[in-house]
């Protein structure tokens, strides 16, 4: 399995002191005998943040510029020069050539116990296929990215198990899975009319792990415009594949928005919007719901959607338990696609760890006309972002999932449906919604137990009908609902849940119908 497809291209403080550095600016020196951690790479961006922003120059030759899809892909790193093949260890590096949107060189350093030696690019390592090219005028060009090899799928084999290529974006896998959605290192002033500002990953520390080793350690330098950033990855492969993550953040000058831990996926249409086009497939998204665990103990699901016009929308709390843009739907009769196998594609849950504060989740959805295009964000964004030159320290857990999603306790949302209204009668003009909730909590329950399905309606849509009945196919509930919109050109936001004796016993289903 290639990272390089097509929509891999989809458009506490600490101290430091003068000594510590010294220390670090040394440690960047080949062979110089230097112990090395995420301070290091923290002093080195909050130097950076006093700075004025310089924006790197590309050195791309024209050759490489004019390179399109298919001929990019035909560069090849060969495997057989992995750094740290020949040591038979269990983890590789392979390494992307610059190229089609690739324009700028990332700066790659292994750490060997208490030496620090960068990785120097060289034409050699590549092979170019049927690109005529003069590999010797890139001795000077520097990678693009790199990917880690690990054997996630059978001891026989090392499968790529993590990727960094372009801006700050890495992805992921775990056992069985395909690449889908991506994670970002941050995002800024997403969904703006200002612009979105895309900071970059400009240097990476990868630390040789040992013969035995099943965790593999990555130091990142982010820069940007007004943003910098230190960031430790611990990559831990596995049938879930979990990213333990650490950032410390400075800002050069104020930002409007800052997307924390941001997730970025793609929906073109699903369930709850069928394609507006003859498609043999019944779904294509790599992710189909934003699901988040709320510091006050409530879950709620937000079904995505591709509207018509760019559609921000935000979950204000404090300290949230967990987010992620989740692909529930696991079964391929639900996109019957050989090729690019949705059913296969990671859900990604961020688990903070610590208390974030307060802030909010912020989902954007952008409209797209097909499915190259990443339309979908997700990120925190912090009530009090830190003021020019302090550090903001936020760390995570990066869950790639697939055999085991997370989910409610109770019980949760396995599909939403959308129709016309007028079923069996004269088309009034009203939309029909269906809500399937699953889960232990229904399971359990008699067939004949009262459960209400409680809904509420904004002032923009109206509710003609609410039924809510047991579906004896799933052996949980159904909501049936039907609303008129009051405003063709506004939204309407709906919410429900599931109710019985008193208590609580689903996440909330909160839903954003789109304009027209």
């Amino acid at each position: 399995m290639t990272s390089i497809d097509r929509r891999q291209h989809r458009r506490p403080a600490w101290q430091f002191s003068w000594a510590r550095a010294a220390l670090f600016c040394a440690a960047l020196l080949p062979g110089f005998a230097q112990a090395f951690d995420l301070d290091d790479v923290a002093l080195k961006a909050k130097q950076l943040a006093a700075q004025p922003f310089q924006k790197p120059e590309g050195r791309q030759p024209k050759a490489l510029q004019q390179i399109g899809y298919d001929r990019y892909r035909d560069i090849r790193y060969k495997a057989d020069r992995a750094l740290w093949r020949a040591e038979k260890l269990p983890f590789e590096l392979q390494f992307f050539h610059q190229g089609l949107y690739y324009d700028r060189p990332v700066r790659i350093s292994e750490v060997n116990g208490r030496t620090v030696r960068e990785l120097k690019f060289s034409p050699d390592d590549f092979d170019y296929g049927d690109n005529k090219v003069d590999a010797e005028s890139f001795r000077d060009l520097g990678y693009a990215g790199f990917r880690v090899h690990f054997a996630v799928n059978s001891p026989k084999y090392k499968d790529e198990v993590l990727v960094f290529l372009g801006a700050s974006y890495l992805r992921a896998l775990g056992k069985g899975q395909r690449y889908g959605l991506s994670a970002r290192g941050l995002a800024i002033d997403t969904g703006l009319i200002s612009g979105e500002e895309f900071p970059r990953f400009t240097d990476f520390w990868v630390v040789k792990p040992s013969a035995g080793a099943k965790e593999l350690v990555i130091y990142a330098l982010l820069n940007s415009r007004r943003a910098t950033g230190a960031y430790k990855f611990v990559l831990k492969p596995g049938s879930d594949t979990v990213i333990d993550t650490k950032s410390r953040l400075f800002l050069r000058e104020n930002v409007s928005k800052l997307g924390v831990a941001p997730l970025t996926s793609m929906y073109y249409f699903g369930e709850n919007q069928p394609a507006d086009h003859e498609d043999y497939r019944p779904e294509v998204h790599d992710s189909d719901g934003l699901s988040i665990a709320s510091g006050t103990g409530e879950w709620i699901w937000r079904p995505l959607v591709n509207p018509k016009r760019l559609l921000v929308t935000s979950f204000s709390m404090s300290n949230p338990q967990g987010f992620g843009l989740m692909q529930r739907d696991r079964k391929f009769e639900r996109y019957e696609d050989l090729e690019v196998r949705h059913e296969l594609r990671p859900s990604l849950w961020i688990e903070p760890k610590g208390a974030w504060g307060s802030g909010r989740l912020e989902l954007v959805q952008i409209p797209t006309p097909d499915e190259t295009n990443d339309n979908i964000v997700a990120y925190w964004v912090p009530d009090k972002p830190p003021a020019a030159g302090e550090p903001l320290a936020l760390d995570y857990l990066q869950h790639w999932q697939m055999n085991a999603d997370q989910k409610p306790p109770l019980a949760w949302v396995e599909q939403t449906r959308r129709g016309r209204g007028g079923f069996g009668r004269s088309d009034d003009g009203s939309i029909s919604l269906v809500i399937d909730f699953v889960g232990p909590a229904l399971s359990k329950l008699a067939v004949d137990a009262k459960i209400e399905g409680v809904v509420s309606v904004d002032s923009n849509g109206e509710l003609l009908e609410r039924t809510t009945y047991r579906n004896e196919v799933t052996g949980g509930w159904r909501v049936n609902l039907r609303l008129k919109r009051v405003d063709e050109g506004k939204a309407v936001e709906l919410r429900a849940y599931l109710k019985g004796d008193n208590s609580t016993l689903s996440e909330t289903w909160s839903y954003v119908l789109p304009p027209g």
